[in-house]
């Protein structure tokens, strides 16, 4: 994520030092047999009954503790839903494919707002209880350890925003011409029912019915547009796993362009309340970005590429929406700006296809994105990474060495510290062990984690496997020292 208007002091003076315009996841059978054992019993033993228990209301993120639910793991989401923007009504159905992954006498959905018509599970109809913005699902038979189910959940209501009184809000934003649904670090739950962490990787299928003078864009590819009287459904799928809070829906009126680059479809919208110009032209320029990128961290992974362009007021931010990135109409407000697109994109790769285990370790998204730019900045001509990391190391506030970006709590995840020190730890890694060994670095870990869930320490692990090289003191004085650290020596 990036934001087009700097949240400190310090951001405009690296911004301005530098002329940047900005970028700063059954079995219904109670008690199933025993497993055999090794050894035949003289008298065959009773067959022990299962303990079923709640999931748990959360998946004990230290910074978001009752976000996501425990107890099972979703595969697969199929989210059916009907917007009309004139009363501000959604209506929608939800597939939910899981595996439970405990015995399970009842789960939770993160589902904030919207009233349940209805449950079933398994085909067979559940009870759906409300808890704040959890919804406790209790199935007709418990869920046994291991097997797979589908609980499907019927909802309707008026979205709203999810507030966070730190963070702000972030979800699903009624607009004059129709929606935008979007925020990290949760926004799914505003729209449909959800396991919102992520830690929960899932794939997508997303129809989206709107009237049909509007556009509904969402991830992935575009498998049909299909028009019956007065409103239209896209239907969109993305194949790859994917974090909740990348999930979006954009519905209103847009530009649009089509097209194919390297056999995957290009989709963007640009909204029409913007005049044609910067906006258009810098997202024209996301294939020609990626494939920059693919040089750096190897091939781009996902099945599609674009970008939204909106123009809200209330969302003055970049988020690496998978496969799509949405950009606040702000960023072009003075001209072209492939930077926070580079930005964006470079999430594809790190916060995307490589996501978070943990909301601690979010400098593995936006350090790495943040360098992302720099190298493109860097290929583009407009300045180099080792630019970029010798003015933040000589004009950053001591206020940012205080934070360290491998544990910046809560309060501070989308600070200076992670996105600004995060990059700067990126190329302190780059300077320590050389150019060949830092690539392959990045390469590798793209490859290796393509699709998975990763963590801080799996990072240093692999960048020293790579390298060959200790690098504990190194991160521990970049992502958790709270002062300036020294330069680091070349390789």
């Amino acid at each position: 994520m990036t934001w087009w208007e700097p949240r400190r002091a310090a951001a405009t003076l690296l911004a301005g030092a530098l002329g940047l315009t900005g970028c700063s996841a059954a079995d219904d059978n109670d008690e199933p047999r025993a497993a055999a054992s090794g050894t035949p019993a003289a008298t065959p033993s009773p067959t022990p009954s299962r303990d079923f228990e709640p999931g748990a209301a959360g998946v004990g993120d230290a910074y978001f503790p009752k976000y996501g639910n425990g107890g099972y793991d979703v595969g697969k989401y199929t989210v059916k839903v009907r917007y009309d923007p004139a009363k501000d009504q959604l209506t929608g159905t939800t597939t939910v494919q899981a595996t439970a992954t405990a015995d399970l006498s009842s789960f939770n959905l993160d589902l904030a707002g919207l009233t349940v018509r209805k449950a079933t599970v398994d085909g067979a109809p559940a009870t759906a209880a409300r808890q704040g913005n959890e919804l406790v699902v209790t199935p007709k038979s418990g869920l046994t350890n291991g097997n797979g189910f589908v609980a499907e959940i019927d909802y309707a209501g008026k979205p709203k925003p999810l507030e966070n009184k730190t963070l702000g809000s972030g979800g699903f934003f009624h607009t004059p011409d129709g929606a935008i649904a979007l925020g990290q670090p949760e926004s799914a739950s505003s729209w449909y029912p959800v396991n919102d962490h992520p830690s929960d990787k899932a794939t997508y299928d997303f129809e989206i019915t709107v009237p049909k003078d509007l556009v509904a864009v969402s991830n992935g590819v575009l498998d049909e547009k299909r028009t019956e009287g007065d409103w239209t459904t896209w239907k969109w799928s993305e194949s790859a796993p994917m974090a909740s809070y990348l999930s979006t829906v954009v519905i209103g009126k847009f530009r649009v362009t089509e097209g194919t680059h390297k056999g995957r479809p290009v989709y963007s919208a640009v909204t029409t309340s913007l005049p044609k110009g910067a906006a258009d032209a810098s997202i024209k320029q996301t294939v020609k970005v990626a494939d920059y990128l693919e040089t750096v961290f190897g091939p781009y992974p996902f099945d599609a590429y674009g970008g939204v362009v909106i123009s809200d007021d209330r969302i003055r931010f970049a988020l690496e929406t998978q496969s799509r990135p949405v950009y606040s109409g702000g960023f072009f407000r003075r001209g072209e700006n492939t930077e926070v697109v580079a930005h964006e994109l470079a999430h594809q790769w790190f916060g995307d296809s490589v996501a978070l285990a943990k909301w601690q370790d979010i400098w593995l998204n936006e350090g790495l994105a943040s360098y992302g730019a720099w190298l493109w900045m860097e290929h583009s001509g407009e300045y180099t990474a080792q630019q970029a990391f010798d003015v933040r190391y000589q004009r950053a506030p001591q206020s940012m060495w205080q934070v360290p970006p491998g544990r910046p709590g809560m309060k501070e995840m989308f600070g200076e510290s992670v996105y600004e020190r995060g990059a700067m730890t990126v190329h302190a890694l780059r300077l320590t062990v050389g150019d060949a060994a830092f690539f392959k670095i990045m390469k590798t870990w793209a490859a290796e984690k393509k699709n998975a869930n990763a963590t801080t320490a799996e990072f240093v692990a692999l960048a020293e496997r790579v390298s060959g090289k200790q690098l504990d003191k190194l991160f521990d004085a970049w992502l958790y020292g709270k002062k300036r650290p020294a330069l680091p020596k070349k390789a």
